[in-house]
């Protein structure tokens, strides 16, 4: 599977969080990590909060693969930076639409570090 089902994408974009899990060079998992999740089209982002400082991110920029569970989606995943601006200034735009009501936590996904940080997941 290379793409995301049509009731998947809307599982996510309707599931305000989601349990990231990147793989570890060993090939374990790590322990889960709760992050936001937003939706562009037909294709899953999400951020570090710390940026290309946050541990989980880390290891999921040096594996590319995890896995995620969310609203019953339980899915193998790969990671790939994301680094076109356009699609950035997309993504700030869906994590300020989403989370509108965590208002506090919205401006440092939307700043340069958390931007830095952009992953596509897609399943695998």
């Amino acid at each position: 599977m290379t793409h995301w089902t049509s009731d998947q994408l809307n599982t996510i974009e309707r599931t305000g969080e989601l349990h990231i899990q990147p793989q570890r060079a060993d090939g374990r998992l790590r322990t889960p990590t709760t992050i936001w999740v937003v939706r562009d089209g037909d294709d899953v982002f999400v951020r570090s909060y710390n940026g290309p400082d946050g541990a989980w991110w880390r290891t999921a920029k040096a594996s590319g693969t995890g896995h995620i569970r969310c609203g019953g989606i339980d899915q193998d995943v790969t990671f790939t930076p994301v680094s076109d601006p356009a699609l950035n200034d997309r993504i700030d735009g869906a994590y300020r639409t989403k989370y509108a009501a965590a208002s506090a936590y919205v401006p440092p996904m939307t700043a340069d570090g958390a931007r830095a940080s952009t992953l596509k997941l897609a399943p695998r």
